[in-house]
């Protein structure tokens, strides 16, 4: 062992597996290695660490290589029962030291990260034991008196304080959906109810957005249980109500922890017992089980276990010997820091807050939008709306499409005209976007005929990108007043925001345009103004990485360079995160312009890593990212330059990327402001003065209202996308990650 102090940081995975823990893993790697440190992957958990010797192993660049893709975590993880004595820790600690290590990044459930703080607080009283026993000199424990420790939540449950999102979530939630969407076809063919059981531990957060994107009929969770002691007969008369207005299947949703308001467990056998005694119903149970925590991570799970994973090194790196160990958690699209017993303690909190019946608090400290969220299920799990409130005025709203489809416009459409119905007003769809509002295609809308298209791709009540101009305004206009519809919502793109803002203009020539307007944003492009992230980019993103990665597994027995075209118009977006969750050697968008220079050095590269026994290499391009250097210029210079070194394939995934079943995250989000649009026109009408028009998004980590004059202001008129856009920022990230070594300058030919 040497006295000389030299910068490392180790990484191990503890606790559960969870998908995105490689990705992780990955970028505490790399990132380390590209800040000059040494970097050690500790195999096992906290059990390697007490195991020592080949347990825990120095990286370099291609230790995390082909990775990102995996499920689980490739550097295990085992339950420790020796860490959790002093001795253990003794012997992790004396093994940390042994290979100069006193920084520690875990990624692991709370359980894993109290251990951390634990072994954190204790370690001065190890080095002092360490060097009475002989095992460290006295210069080891004055040059490493600090243990600098940073956690992410790797978990599916979500049940952690300091994160809106832990990694490994939303592609249990990608499982959970999947399982609802196929089991509700099978339920609806032969009239049939399933009881299903997700997992989640203490938290219903799985089951509550698992049951909202699956339409399901009813769900169980421990933060609010049945508030009534009949609830089984309250559930069935909701059941029987949903029959006879033609509903064919049912489905509930049960968390692994539900309960009853007295503390009482319910079980999927119960609930199925009652549905089969008092509906008569044939019912089946599905336990997902651990098929929610396998498989291949999705877009947003390995991309979050990229940025915490590299938001992670820069901490540690700069973290001062006073600091407390912090957590590395994302709200909205930034990722944060809090201290990490601050997080620990309010998790744990919540489940005081249950076991002591306490339902209420634990349904303020999940936060507000999940309490929003569970408000909102209640409502369109209703058999019929609720009847016009006495005096209340009756409104007229219509809701429609416009732009190309988004996956998540079905899902906005049902939660719309549902949340409008529910309030006592009339709901009204206008067919074929703006081509059809001119034509007159109106009709009302009932609560039945929006069934089943929460999980249904593609816009089933029309959508096409024509604005409006000319004479269309007074068509607009007159169907306005005959319809006498008092406030719209645009589910759509660029096409519909246009238009609003259009007949906002307008108002003063056509007074019928002085109602107000909403604009939800839903384009698989992300490139409308107020919104971080649009309904639709999320599933595009998914459909993007799915069909990489079977590409990448097309080249594995040739040496092979793919480039592949995205969609995105002059928007980046989807070509640069596609990029960071495949691993992509490059990325090729407008906003960052391509250059003869930056081909060359390119090229450069490629013909580097061939030579040096790269198999595959994977090349990401927006489709306007340059009008001159197009897929095919760029396919045919990298294979003629090649000289037969390897081969070039392109792959112009096209309009794959526009079709699909919506993913939970769009299903999820596409409700939510459908829910906060209805209110915000219900509410605009009440107002004495002109109405707003306005967009929604969610943006700075939460829900915002943007009113038609700031429009202009936000955008790029010319490029049609916003003049500030997030993830920009996030180039850096994907450029080291993408590196063939921390410092290429520095390797030799």
């Amino acid at each position: 062992m040497t006295s000389e102090k030299k910068r490392s940081i180790a990484v191990l995975t503890s606790g559960g597996d969870s998908p995105g823990m490689n990705a992780a893993v990955r970028a505490v790697v790399r990132a380390g290695l590209d800040q000059g440190v040494d970097v050690y992957i500790i195999y096992e958990g906290y059990q390697g660490m007490v195991d020592g010797g080949d347990r825990i192993v120095k990286a370099n660049w291609d230790s995390v290589g082909g990775i990102l893709h995996r499920g689980g975590t490739v550097i295990g993880t085992a339950r420790c029962m020796d860490f959790r004595t002093r001795e253990g820790r003794l012997t992790a600690a004396r093994n940390l030291l042994q290979n100069n290590i006193n920084n520690l990044v875990i990624i692991g459930g709370d359980g894993s990260l109290t251990g951390a703080h634990i072994f954190r607080q204790e370690w001065l009283s190890l080095l002092v034991e360490l060097v009475e026993r002989g095992d460290i000199s006295n210069d080891i424990a004055q040059h490493y008196e600090e243990l600098n420790i940073v956690g992410m939540v790797g978990s599916i449950d979500n049940d952690m304080f300091g994160t809106d999102m832990t990694i490994g979530a939303d592609t249990a939630l990608h499982r959970i959906t999947e399982a609802i969407d196929a089991i509700s076809s099978t339920a609806a063919s032969h009239k049939r109810a399933f009881v299903i059981e997700v997992m989640g531990r203490n938290c219903g957060y799985l089951a509550l957005m698992g049951a909202i994107a699956g339409g399901a009929d009813w769900v169980l969770i421990p933060e609010a249980p049945p508030s009534v002691d009949n609830w089984e007969d309250h559930m069935c008369e909701v059941m029987e109500m949903g029959r006879k207005a033609g509903r064919r299947d049912i489905i509930v949703v049960v968390a692994e922890g539900a309960q009853d308001q007295y503390g009482n467990p319910i079980s999927c056998d119960y609930v199925k017992k009652v549905l089969e005694e008092r509906l008569g119903a044939d019912t089946r149970v599905t336990i997902l089980g651990h098929v929610q925590r396998g498989g291949s991570p999705t877009a947003f799970d390995r991309n979050l276990g990229t940025m915490m994973g590299y938001a992670s090194v820069e901490e540690i790196l700069n973290t001062k010997p006073d600091n407390d160990p912090v957590l590395i958690g994302i709200r909205g699209n930034r990722i944060t820091k809090t201290p990490l017993m601050q997080c620990v303690e309010e998790t744990h909190a919540v489940a005081k807050a249950i076991a002591a019946h306490d339902y209420d608090k634990a349904m303020e400290l999940r936060g507000g939008s999940f309490k929003e969220a569970f408000r909102i299920f209640r409502t369109l799990v209703r058999a019929f709306p609720h009847p016009l409130p006495e005096g209340q005025k009756q409104l007229r709203l219509a809701v429609m499409n416009a732009g190309g489809p988004a996956p998540g416009m079905n899902t906005a459409i049902k939660a719309a005209v549902r949340l409008g119905l529910d309030k006592g007003h009339t709901m009204l769809g206008i067919q074929n976007g703006f081509a059809g509002f001119i034509a007159g295609e109106i009709k009302e809308m009932d609560w039945m005929s929006v069934a089943g298209l929460a999980s249904m791709g593609g816009a089933e009540l029309g959508t096409n990108r024509r604005l409006p101009k000319g004479s269309d305004l007074y068509t607009l206009a007159r169907h306005i007043e005959n319809f006498k519809i008092d406030g719209l919502l645009i589910i759509g793109g660029w096409t519909g925001y246009e238009s609003a803002y259009l007949m906002y203009n307008e108002r003063d020539n056509y007074p019928a345009f002085n109602i107000p307007i909403v604009c939800l944003p839903a384009t698989i492009n992300n490139n409308l103004p107020g919104s971080e992230l649009s309904i639709g980019a999320d599933t595009a993103l998914n459909s993007i990485i799915w069909a990489v990665d079977k590409i990448k597994q097309s080249a594995v027995a040739s040496r092979r360079c793919f480039v592949v075209e995205l969609m995105g118009r002059y928007c980046g977006y989807l070509a640069l995160m596609s990029g960071l969750a495949t691993g992509a050697e490059r990325v090729y968008t407008h906003e960052e312009g391509v250059t003869l220079n930056n081909l060359q050095e390119d090229l450069q590269m490629l013909i580097k890593g061939f030579k040096q026994g790269k198999r595959l290499a994977l090349l990401m391009r927006n489709e306007d990212a340059n009008s001159f250097y197009t897929t095919n210029f760029m396919s045919a210079l990298f294979s003629e330059e090649s000289h037969k070194l390897f081969d070039v394939r392109q792959a112009i995934l096209g309009h794959l990327q526009q079709g699909g079943d919506p993913s939970p995250f769009d299903r999820i989000q596409a409700t939510q402001l459908a829910a906060k649009c209805i209110e915000f026109l219900i509410e605009e009408t009440k107002s004495e003065e002109s109405p707003a028009a306005a967009f929604i998004g969610l943006y700075g980590g939460k829900v915002q209202f943007f009113e038609f004059d700031r429009f202009a202001r936000m955008v790029d008129l010319t490029y049609k996308r916003p003049k500030r856009q997030w993830w920009l920022d996030l180039r850096p990230i994907a450029k080291i990650m993408s590196k063939p070594g921390p410092h290429p300058e520095l390797t030799e030919e």
